[in-house]
């Protein structure tokens, strides 16, 4: 079996979330930070996940566990929940690593591996772990209008601007992928004042505490 490659997204970019990716390190993966390092951000729509991906593949790795941070698009899915996503909408996605008809495929998170997800978490009680929720990814780097998302949430549960496109690649690439969503904030129409930047940044410190301490417990049942 090959080694397992955590990425980690919005939520380890700042002083809080340089814990998580402390706290992973401590295990036998590799750690990959999507959005490169926090004085070099790079943008949810030019990150290069087959860049990304390919390093992973060739530093032996064959599982994916992708952290994200989304948007909550229902007011009853909180601010600090935790969701294992199981299907996502990606319409206006066009990333592929092929050139020819092996880019007419059916993408998807890989339902065994995810399954192994669900339960290291269950087993090493790191807190809840919604299971199932639909992630509709959004082109970025703007948050969404208020009538965006009122369009958005009546088919999913979840919003955010990277997951899908690395979920396809991974798979063109052979990695097995599963995600763990965090929630950081309501969309924007959501919450009765319209969503902050600060707001999020602020809910990402916070959270990041709990994924921190959440992925020191599952790792090593996942390694």
């Amino acid at each position: 079996m090959g080694r397992l490659a955590v990425i980690l997204g919005s939520s380890a970019t700042g002083p809080a979330g340089g814990e998580v990716a402390v706290a992973a390190e401590r295990h036998d993966v590799v750690v990959l930070q999507r959005h490169g390092s926090a004085d070099a951000y790079v943008l949810p729509h030019r990150i290069d996940h087959a860049a990304n991906l390919r390093s992973l593949a060739a530093d032996g790795c064959d599982r994916v566990l992708a952290i994200c941070s989304v948007g909550s698009l229902h007011a009853g899915l909180a601010v600090g929940s935790f969701v294992c996503p199981h299907d996502f909408i990606a319409l206006q996605a066009t990333v592929t690593t092929y050139e020819d008809a092996r880019g007419h495929a059916t993408p998807g998170f890989d339902a065994a591996w995810r399954a192994e997800v669900l339960a290291a978490w269950d087993e090493s009680g790191a807190g809840d772990l919604r299971d199932r929720g639909v992630y509709w990814q959004t082109n970025g780097p703007r948050f969404e209008t208020a009538a965006e998302i009122r369009l958005i949430a009546t088919h999913a549960d979840l919003v955010g601007m990277t997951l899908a496109s690395e979920c396809i690649v991974a798979g063109e690439l052979g990695l097995r992928f599963a995600a763990v969503c965090v929630v950081d904030n309501l969309a924007n129409g959501i919450a009765p004042k319209p969503l902050a930047p600060a707001e999020v940044e602020r809910h990402r410190a916070t959270n990041a505490t709990q994924l921190r301490d959440a992925l020191d417990a599952v790792l090593p049942r996942l390694v």
